[in-house]
């Protein structure tokens, strides 16, 4: 009898724990907070707007405060990544940048040009908590998930901006119609806090997480996954950051995939910042019906999002090269972006609706950026390429509600603004193919520190 249930427990002690999935499923929940914290400002930003007498340009500017710290601190939050590890890093950026965002319903207290300034300032400081999260999310990935499965991890991630609308603008509509613009900043910044509570304890590397089994970390092993990534964390550092920094610069591949990131980008700013606006100034919606209609796009780019990662790993699966794999649902997703210059030319709501739909289900699809950049950096350092890459990607959220901004003051409608938005599908897709080449994963030659040559 003994032998028996011996027996019977060998298939259970073979099988592979399936602790990733719930890494990932962390991932997009802390992810889905952050675009949703992101995007408080542009869900009330008509009522605010009014509130305190902004003009086009000046909301452009508020609109891009995040942006601007967002991009400077990438690469310090890519270095603090790199030093301090992802799950102490991450800890302290999601906490601080959910007591930001409740900090900003406090402009309501205040008047002019001084509520102007301290929302500038604090939209500002949210942007350079949030920097390590996206690279974060590409770092935790990179060890957690072999090759094959990166895509889908990647674009399941990546998604989440378009899950934290269609989920949260209909909800943050209804704050806002129902208690003011102030109180979306204290309902989401308070989620932000809760969700940070349990952080800690369900976040850990692989090679320190209590619940996977030697089963699973050989699969992802063996798979490509690396696995060392947060083990030494604190440990010596491998890397001249300032000579790294210009090889990864000087890297045809990777500047081709910067400009793509940074084209990409101007679609989802535009979606983050003056979509709503557009939906209450040029197609005279309520701010509660924007807040609906506005979650419809944003289904569609998380369906498209999870679908490109999706086909993405099953194309490597079939047999196709890395590179084919990728590129492919990249070109797709790109020209069904271009359909949102469609919008120009039709008077139906309903027609609109359809067209941004079409094109943020395109956008999904092609937002394989981070599944490459999780295939192509190098091991020494996860957190500088992933930082550097959403620097240049996060670029696009500076010039995006500025241009627009200007475009508006200037032509009194967004048809400018939608065929420029269109048109940065048209770059991305073009940067893709014809820069970024061969996608491979960079060995850095020049930067490494003479301890870590000599360790072999």
């Amino acid at each position: 009898m003994a032998t028996k249930v011996l027996d019977a427990t060998l298939p259970l002690a073979a099988t592979r724990t399936r602790v990733r999935w719930g890494i990932l499923a962390i991932l997009f929940i802390v992810t889905t907070i952050n675009f949703a914290d992101r995007a408080t400002l542009s869900i009330a930003g008509p009522d605010l707007r009014a509130a305190l007498g902004l003009s086009p340009v000046q909301l452009g500017y508020v609109f891009s405060a995040f942006a601007w710290s967002y991009v400077l601190a990438q690469l310090p939050g890519g270095w603090l990544l790199d030093r301090f590890g992802s799950k102490v890093t991450y800890f302290c950026s999601l906490t601080l940048w959910s007591l930001l965002t409740i900090f900003q319903g406090g402009v309501g207290f205040l008047s002019g040009a001084a509520a102007v300034a301290v929302l500038f300032t604090l939209r500002f400081l949210v942007g350079a908590a949030e920097a390590p999260s996206f690279p974060g999310n590409g770092r935790l990935t990179s060890a957690w998930f072999p090759t094959s499965e990166r895509g889908f991890a990647s674009a399941i991630f990546n998604s989440a901006q378009y899950f934290a609308t269609a989920f949260f603008a209909p909800i943050m509509g209804w704050i806002v119609h129902s208690f003011g613009w102030q109180a979306v900043f204290y309902a989401m910044g308070g989620l932000g806090l809760i969700v940070a509570l349990f952080w800690n304890r369900l976040v850990h590397g692989p090679l320190s997480h209590p619940d996977v089994n030697s089963a699973e970390l050989d699969y992802i092993r063996e798979g490509g996954a690396l696995v060392e990534l947060d083990s030494t964390s604190t440990g010596p550092k491998e890397v001249d950051t300032l000579k790294c920094i210009v090889e990864l610069l000087r890297n045809r591949m990777l500047m081709g995939l910067y400009i793509f990131q940074f084209c990409i980008n101007v679609l989802t700013y535009f979606f983050l910042t003056w979509f709503p606006v557009y939906l209450v100034t040029e197609r005279h919606m309520t701010i509660l019906k924007a807040g609906f209609v506005a979650s419809l796009p944003a289904i569609c780019g998380f369906l498209g999002g999870v679908l490109g990662g999706w086909v993405s790993d099953r194309l490597i699966k079939a047999g196709w090269s890395l590179t084919a794999a990728r590129k492919a649902p990249i070109v797709a997703g790109m020209l069904l972006a271009m359909a949102m210059i469609a919008c120009n030319y039709v008077v139906s709501d309903a027609l609109v609706v359809f067209f941004m739909s079409l094109a943020f289900f395109g956008k999904g699809v092609g937002a394989l950026g981070w599944a490459v950049v999780s295939d192509t950096s190098p091991r020494q350092a996860g957190g500088l390429s992933g930082a550097l890459f959403n620097m240049f990607g996060n670029a696009a959220g500076i010039v995006t509600p500025i241009v627009i901004g200007y475009i508006l003051e200037t032509t009194g409608s967004f048809a400018s603004a939608l065929t420029f938005v269109g048109l940065s599908a048209l770059v991305a897709l073009l940067a893709m193919v014809f820069m970024v080449g061969t996608i491979r994963r960079v060995d850095l030659r020049h930067s490494l520190l003479p301890a870590t040559v000599s360790r072999g």
